[in-house]
């Protein structure tokens, strides 16, 4: 039987919304989840990104929150959402205004990478909803600039990917400060072992909500492997862009720096691409995705967290330029298209190395992929004369991205503080002065004027970890806007919170507080 909002206990004011967004049934998850969340009870849902999970935990708070009396004064913290990543926070957040924007809610964003202090002018004004990222929310209590002792429903949204990049100390460091008596909602793509041990922790008689079997890929995506030599897969992805006219595509790779020097590649191809990852600034990224979704860049290369969150309309093609290490990443990654109800196409440029890794990704989907040869592209083919191919030893020439940052080195004889006399113009050196002038060349400076500076490039700051590590730093005190939905992005497992960072201010304000219509 079809069913309506209106028939899941809807307010009218969050069924308006919904209509007005242009959505007319819930899907499968929203179906069973609203009810059971709007009856109060503390819920276990798995599914997959792209299923409608967002509003399916958004609709039922704001409804909750609206029909129920505050608690510890004007617009105190009500409900906390925790989100692994900067971009997917941003998502969140932005349903929580566009599905409350008839209800009288604030809502505020908190995540590093930008200042803290436009985010604690929001939270100073109070706030109903707060959506975060648990390093960030972990600097602002220990400044004491949030308080969420009357927080009454706590969301963990996509658990196994916070566990999965280090969170779960500081996910239960927030939790002490939370009052015991609560509403807790978890929903993961995924149910391993650590998540069924903290939902166990958590979760007081949960209903269990799965709409997905567990690691199921889409039946809308159309998946091929493409086998082809590894020396060859920049040249074939750069012939099946131009050949298929592709305007909008989602290629995956390992490593932070293959994505740099794959989108420059392509670049030279004539493609327009950029790479989007985590050692990127977050006005950089958040400039790619909105360029990748105005269709000003056809191609959009990433790092597999990027494979959690971001969501864009109707994304017809992903392609694997590489497979990657773990075969449930390969799930997350072709899940960004084929969303809502609409057919895509994934395709893995496969290498010869690569087959252990497509073995597993098989093993875990339980069927055989479809493999196509492309016609000049056959594996061991020779390169054309036109294609031009990376070599050993052009990537050995490259210079690494911190080797750019590092300043210029003065010559030896000005670094060592000139001790040796300069002959004057036209005037040899006598044996001895160049025997010493050599000797001071390679003697090691001591102390004084003559002591090295370290070089950027050779001393890990905490700028350059604020970049590696996502958002567990609390960064600099530059602030971008977000486009309409977020992206989730590459990261590594994070590292000790610091103070803020420096950085180039820009000029929009993020983490404000926004009241809804």
């Amino acid at each position: 039987m079809t069913q309506s909002f209106e028939s899941l206990g809807l307010a009218p004011e969050l069924v308006r919304a919904v209509t007005e967004e242009g959505y007319t049934q819930p899907t499968p998850v929203q179906a069973q989840a609203i009810p059971i969340i709007l009856s109060g009870r503390d819920v276990l849902a798995g599914a997959q990104t792209g299923t409608g999970k967002t509003a399916g935990f958004t609709l039922p708070m704001l409804q909750r929150l609206s029909r129920h009396a505050h608690h510890g004064g004007r617009h105190a913290v009500r409900a906390l959402v925790l989100t692994p990543t900067r971009e997917l926070a941003a998502q969140v957040e932005e349903s929580v205004r566009t599905y409350g924007r008839h209800m009288k809610m604030r809502s505020a964003l908190v995540f590093g990478g930008v200042g803290m202090q436009p985010q604690v002018e929001a939270l100073r004004h109070g706030v109903d909803v707060l959506v975060a990222t648990p390093g960030r929310l972990l600097d602002h209590l220990g400044q004491k600039t949030v308080n969420l002792s009357h927080v009454e429903i706590l969301v963990l949204d996509e658990a196994d990917r916070m566990l999965d990049m280090g969170f779960i100390r500081d996910i239960r460091k927030i939790l002490a400060t939370l009052p015991p008596k609560r509403q807790n909602l978890l929903f993961s793509a995924t149910f391993s072992d650590e998540i069924r041990d903290l939902a166990e922790g958590l979760l007081d008689n949960p209903a269990s909500v799965e709409v997905a079997r567990r690691n199921a890929e889409s039946e809308l995506v159309a998946q091929r492997i493409h086998p082809v030599a590894k020396d060859r897969k920049r040249a074939l992805l750069a012939h099946l862009v131009k050949s298929g006219d592709w305007h909008q595509v989602l290629v995956f790779t390992r490593t932070k720096h293959g994505a740099n020097r794959l989108a420059e590649q392509l670049c030279k191809d004539g493609i327009e691409a950029t790479a989007i990852h985590g050692n990127k600034s977050q006005n950089a990224r958040t400039r790619a995705l909105a360029g990748f979704k105005s269709g000003e860049v056809r191609v959009l290369v990433a790092t597999d967290i990027a494979a959690r969150g971001l969501d864009i309309e109707e994304l017809p093609h992903v392609v694997n330029f590489e497979l990657p290490n773990v075969p449930e990443d390969y799930v997350h990654r072709i899940g960004r298209t084929g969303r809502a109800g609409c057919t895509g196409e994934a395709i893995s440029l496969v290498s010869p190395d690569e087959n252990p890794f497509l073995a597993d990704i098989e093993k875990l989907l339980k069927r055989r992929l479809e493999r196509t040869v492309i016609a000049g592209f056959e594996p061991g083919s020779a390169p054309r004369p036109d294609e031009r191919v990376e070599t050993a030893q052009d990537r050995e020439r490259a210079p690494h991205p911190r080797q750019q940052q590092r300043r210029p080195q003065q010559p030896r004889g000005e670094r060592a503080g000139q001790r040796g006399a300069q002959p004057k113009p036209g005037q040899r050196r006598s044996q001895g002065d160049e025997r010493r002038g050599a000797q001071q060349q390679h003697a090691r400076p001591r102390g004084g004027d003559a002591q090295r500076a370290p070089r950027e490039g050779n001393v890990s700051r905490p700028a350059d970890r604020a970049a590696q590590f996502e958002e567990r730093q609390p960064a600099s005190n530059a602030s971008a806007q977000f486009p309409s939905s977020g992206a989730a992005f590459d990261g590594a497992r994070p590292a000790p919170r610091r103070g803020g960072q420096g950085g180039r201010p820009v000029p929009a304000l993020l983490g404000g507080t926004r009241r809804s219509s």
